[in-house]
């Protein structure tokens, strides 16, 4: 199988049904969640019932896609590094869990599409706005995609902020180990206005990135400080 990549125009259809592999991989993924890392949920946000919703956590730690099933009950959809489509069993596998590879070594506009699609269809989807892991109390350089799609979608963004997911497995770590995780899931950030004639300029998209970015690190710090009260 040739490994998707920004030149390859992987073509991506969200399928909005919960089939019985994916309702058994996420009930495992909650179960393992659930023992392991004892999650404590807060926080106003609310994914709405239906339509399309973009689900933006911080990006400490490998751990973090998995936390976003806390977030709601609704079928969710992200990308994945494209590298993991090497594998032809592990590529059917993530499609069927609603993921669409991206390649982060260059500007992947399939994606992007892919992206715009599964939002189209009015489904959730789990985007990280740093792009890949960081390190640090600090949210930087938020890239505009999430702002982006946000605007050409209509759809409002839940920030979503992790507190013990670095300590839980670190970058170069091989297997996770059972500290408590705190998930916080912040103010709902709405789509941002279109003009008279349905556009959204620039700015907008702009203003909406730098939105994005405080209602991440609002939402990672007060994570990380109920975390640190439960620890005391």
């Amino acid at each position: 199988m040739t490994r998707p990549s920004a030149g390859n125009n992987f073509a991506f259809t969200p399928n909005p049904s919960k089939s019985l592999f994916y309702r058994f991989c996420r009930r495992a993924v909650w179960l393992f969640i659930k023992a392991w890392f004892r999650p404590s949920v807060s926080g106003p946000g609310v994914i709405p019932d239906e339509g399309p919703a973009v689900i933006a956590p911080v990006h400490r730690s490998n751990l973090d896609f998995a936390f976003a099933i806390l977030a709601t009950k609704r079928k969710l959809f992200f990308m994945a590094k494209d590298n993991l489509w090497e594998s032809r069993i592990l590529g059917w596998m993530l499609e069927n869990l609603g993921a669409f590879p991206v390649h982060r070594e260059s500007a992947d506009r399939s994606a992007l599409t892919n992206a715009e699609a599964v939002l189209a269809a009015g489904e959730v989807l789990v985007l990280f706005p740093e792009g890949t892991r960081r390190e640090g109390p600090l949210v930087t350089d938020v890239l505009e995609g999430a702002g982006f799609l946000s605007a050409r979608s209509n759809a409002p963004v839940l920030p979503v902020g992790l507190g013990g997911t670095a300590q839980a497995m670190p970058k170069g770590a091989a297997l996770p180990r059972p500290l408590k995780v705190t998930v916080y899931l912040g103010e709902l950030i709405p789509a941002p206005e279109r003009s008279e004639k349905g556009r959204v300029p620039r700015s907008a998209i702009h203003r909406q990135t730098l939105a994005i970015q405080e209602g991440i690190q609002s939402a990672f710090d007060t994570a990380q400080q109920k975390l640190s009260r439960g620890r005391d």
